[in-house]
């Protein structure tokens, strides 16, 4: 196919497809997938090889969360049975870090549900991750706390955090349609305070509410100006007793199309399988790691992941390799003094609308394939792989890992 030539050609350039190829991706049909998969995955082992980055979510503190996020089991008013604690205490948060990385993983994810961290909360944050880094002093860590005020990214920077994780989710025209309690304003605006603060900015998105192509498309090029290291690529978890528990329109067809149109717009970042890849991609996994290069390992953070085990055994099983604790992820150019360093006052503000380092698309974009991708056949539901975590952080039993 002529289009996944030009986006390959793209991708080991750095040059941003324009939107009608990227639409023209999710468009394609099942027929087409292996050539997309194959495409999407030159570009991916040119920047990552054959490296799968592991990570390790801990959840700091679960539920009772005062924002109305309607894909979230933690929401205000959700009626998912969940499991519901308060903050860990630092020992707690450094014990259940050290079970992901005894598995492999060389980043610490710490999240916490809320609008964003108080004063306090970001101190006990800090003391959380000194915590953990005193015993693992390699590890990279990342936090993720909610909108952030000014000042403290900066904080959680001096603390020891390598990175900061908020996601824009889904297009900001659609937003209003899935949260009311903040904007998506004010997540663009959390991304350029970790940017600005010389903190690796992680930032992703949420596939499978009822989008449409048009949006998913508008959300990965506002990610691809935002320029994050690294984009987690979420697919709904429909949990029982949130708004969006009927919502199963993905198949895991248009989940690895998804994640190939994420790869030729962002070639040469930390692509990341999240939440919901068992529940959608689940025997087709191992085909993702041809387009994604870090997954994260275990559980998540209400609910159940392939067993630790299994996520090694096919990443080896698949001809991939985990990365090691002493590689960088990142390609030279994003971690050299450019952009993907972030010292000092960081590269946030891309004026201009670019990604430094990249060339302006100009190529003529191709016909959209005939068949959309937003009329192919939804997911049948399968919430028997939905499954509450039950085990890990804020509980007695041992973690997934």
């Amino acid at each position: 196919m002529d289009l996944l030539n030009t986006l390959v050609d793209k991708g080991l350039r750095r040059e941003t497809p324009t939107r009608a190829e990227a639409l023209a991706v999710l468009a394609t049909t099942d027929d087409e997938l292996l050539d997309v998969v194959a495409a999407a995955g030159k570009v991916r082992r040119h920047w990552f090889g054959r490296r799968v980055k592991l990570n390790y979510l801990v959840n700091l503190k679960s539920g009772l969360c005062p924002e109305d996020c309607s894909y979230c089991s933690q929401r205000l008013g959700s009626k998912a049975d969940i499991l519901k604690y308060t903050w860990l205490k630092p020992d707690e948060a450094s014990r259940a870090a050290a079970a992901g990385l005894a598995g492999g993983a060389k980043r610490v994810c710490l999240v916490a549900s809320g609008r964003g961290p108080t004063d306090r909360d970001v101190d006990r944050v800090s003391d959380t991750i000194k915590a953990i880094k005193e015993r693992h002093e390699d590890v990279e860590v990342c936090a993720c706390l909610g909108l952030l005020s000014d000042g403290q990214a900066e904080r959680l920077r001096e603390a020891g955090a390598d990175a900061y994780n908020h996601n824009l989710n889904t297009s900001e025209s659609t937003y209003g349609e899935i949260t009311t309690t903040h904007t998506y304003a004010d997540r663009v605006d959390t991304v350029r305070k970790a940017h600005a603060a010389g903190l690796s900015a992680c930032s992703g998105l949420i596939a499978g509410m009822g989008e449409t192509d048009e949006d998913l498309v508008d959300v990965v090029f506002s990610l691809r100006e935002l320029d994050p290291d690294s984009v987690p690529v979420n697919f709904l978890i429909p949990f029982e007793g949130t708004p969006l528990a009927k919502e199963w329109n993905l198949t895991p067809q248009r989940c690895l199309r998804i994640l190939a149109m994420v790869r030729f717009v962002c070639p040469d970042v930390e692509v990341r399988i999240a939440g919901g890849r068992e529940v959608h991609l689940r025997t087709m996994q191992p085909l993702a790691l041809h387009l994604a290069n870090s997954i994260f390992l275990g559980d998540y953070l209400t609910s159940e992941g392939q067993a630790g085990k299994a996520d090694l055994e096919m990443i080896a099983d698949a001809g991939f390799e985990v990365e090691g604790a002493g590689e960088v992820t990142l390609p030279e150019h994003r971690t050299g003094g450019g952009c993907g360093s972030h010292e000092g006052s960081g590269c946030g503000s891309h004026e201009g609308g670019g990604v430094c380092g990249t060339v302006p698309a100009s190529a003529p974009a191709p016909a959209p394939a005939a068949s959309a991708s937003a009329s192919a056949s939804a997911d049948e539901p399968r919430p028997d792989l939905v499954a509450v975590r039950r085990r890990g952080a804020g509980t007695d039993l041992a973690p997934n890992a």
